[in-house]
């Protein structure tokens, strides 16, 4: 078998210096086999989550194709994150890309959490994006280098919107996780599953509302502290592992284990201080989580995708399912675009024949349009 080499990769951002400790704001691993340059390289990112080390890097490696499990300054730092510097940091690991590494071909793999990142990625690189939140960022953004093909993979439709699926629409005080609205408990058996479309509905408006409760507080809190002379604030976020499709299988039917989400018991996840979004600042809610305020919604970025695209969707995943791949697809703007659905987990991590069938996959998509 072809040796593997992952190589280290740290570099400055064009707004953010190298710490005085010693570390880059962008870090990763470049991934390859043998000893050829690939022509085709796939880089792939996220809001939090630390890609250097992304499972499917030696798949890929293995059959040519170069991959950068990339991270921006907001690796482990979910409560300070700001989209356009991230965008700034992506476009730090493309550019060497196709400056360093000389890759011919870049794909962008927008795996979970990633896949409206990299699409807002590629939409800020075609100049589709917005004039973002700061002209000290103007710059950068424009200098942005687009990839020649988008993936996503098991990716859902953006950040306002998983975290609004997920929240648990009972929740009447935002500052006391034991205060809810027996009405609207999900975990209750007077009220499913399986859930009544009266109480479904009900349910789904009741969480946008919480989103929209918190953004109005949030923009309004910034202000008062902004006239006051203090520039932000950290808080805290309860009970976000509440999607009613954890519960009831009959909602967007899959494959997947039911109840479950990827914290196990939803029952018990939904309780415990661990989920996303669970502390943010309030330019933070705004730039990722607000669904009013946030250019994190997978929509309008991937609208603006005309490059080849590729939207793949496991059936067994506990988080991201079936109607979020349609909705991705059908939102995605060119008209060079792939829907398909495959067996395994979120990570594909029930299987290694899951991983190969899908490294296959997209290995053979980007060959025909290499």
């Amino acid at each position: 078998m072809t040796d593997i080499a992952a190589q280290f990769i740290g570099l400055p951002s064009p707004t953010a210096r190298r710490a005085g400790a010693g570390g880059h704001p962008c870090q990763g691993l470049y991934w390859t086999a043998g000893k050829e340059r690939p022509s085709v390289a796939v880089i792939a990112s996220h809001y939090n989550v630390d890609f250097a080390e992304h499972y499917i890097a030696p798949w890929f490696a293995r059959r040519g194709i170069g991959f950068l499990g990339w991270n921006t300054r907001y690796r482990g730092a979910e409560d300070l994150f700001i989209l356009e510097q991230a965008l700034i940091d992506i476009g730090v690991g493309v550019r060497w890309l196709r400056e360093s590494a000389g890759v011919e071909t870049i794909v962008l793999l927008g795996n979970s959490g990633g896949g409206s990142l990299m699409a807002a990625y590629q939409a800020h690189a075609t100049g589709a994006g917005g004039e973002g939140h700061s002209l000290a960022t103007r710059a950068a953004l424009d200098a942005l280098i687009p990839g020649d093909l988008y993936i996503s993979l098991n990716a859902h439709k953006g950040r306002p919107e998983v975290l609004t699926a997920w929240m648990d629409a009972s929740v009447i005080d935002e500052a006391d996780p034991t205060r809810t609205d027996a009405s609207l408990d999900p975990f209750s058996l007077a009220n499913g599953p399986p859930y009544a479309p009266a109480f479904v509905a009900r349910y789904r408006a009741a969480q946008r509302a919480r989103n929209q409760a918190i953004t109005d507080w949030a923009t309004a809190e910034l202000a008062r502290l902004n006239a006051a002379g203090v520039p932000d604030r950290v808080f805290p976020l309860f009970r976000t592992w509440a999607d009613l499709r954890f519960m009831d299988p009959a909602i967007d039917p899959s494959d997947r284990p039911c109840p479950g989400c990827y914290a196990g018991d939803p029952r018990v996840a939904n309780r415990s201080p661990l989920g996303i979004g669970r502390a943010s600042t309030l330019r933070t809610w705004l730039s990722m989580w607000g669904l009013g305020t946030s250019n994190c919604q997978g929509g309008p970025q991937q609208a603006a995708l005309t490059a080849p695209a590729l939207v793949i969707q496991s059936l067994g995943d506990m988080g991201v399912f079936p109607s979020d791949a349609r909705a991705i697809f059908a939102a995605i703007g060119g008209p060079d675009k792939t829907l398909e659905m495959v067996p395994g987990a979120h990570y594909f991590e029930d299987s290694d024949d899951h991983r190969d069938r899908v490294a296959d996959l997209m290995a053979d998509w980007i060959a025909a349009r290499t």
